[in-house]
């Protein structure tokens, strides 16, 4: 199994599935009265969607091999591993600005002006479940 697409796939089968599958702990309610165990099995499964689609694809499509990338694998984890200490420690803001400037070492292309967008796309969504959907987030 050295075909990117399916391996992505099937990834995404299993973080779906597996999400899923714990929601049913949780009552699922109905519509109009949801429970919290709705939303979760909602996205899971739009998400096990996804992984079906793409491993459809994979089928169609010209197999590319898989090269990981251990320096790009570390990046990533230490980006999440920062945003996680920040955020506890100092502030979600601050979180968000270094998760997206160190997340973006890991890609193929770096720019720094698209990184200030993102971060501020981010920090607005932030402050949108802030505020309006009263998500208590330790934004400052």
């Amino acid at each position: 199994m050295n075909d990117r697409t399916l391996v992505r796939g099937l990834f995404l089968m299993a973080i779906a599935l597996a999400f899923g599958l714990t929601s049913f702990k949780y009552p699922i309610g109905e519509f109009g009265r949801a429970g919290p165990g709705l939303f979760p099995l909602i996205v899971s499964g739009l998400l096990l969607l996804v992984g079906i689609a793409t491993v459809i694809r994979s089928r169609f499509s010209e197999a590319k091999t898989i090269d990981f990338r251990i320096k790009n694998i570390a990046v990533i984890m230490g980006s999440l591993a920062g945003f996680a200490l920040l955020s506890e420690f100092v502030n979600m803001i601050v979180g968000i600005v270094f998760l997206v400037f160190c997340a973006s070492l890991a890609a193929t292309s770096y720019s720094t002006m698209r990184n200030v967008k993102i971060a501020a796309v981010l920090v607005a969504i932030a402050f949108a479940f802030y505020k309006f959907l009263g998500v208590n987030l330790p934004l400052y």
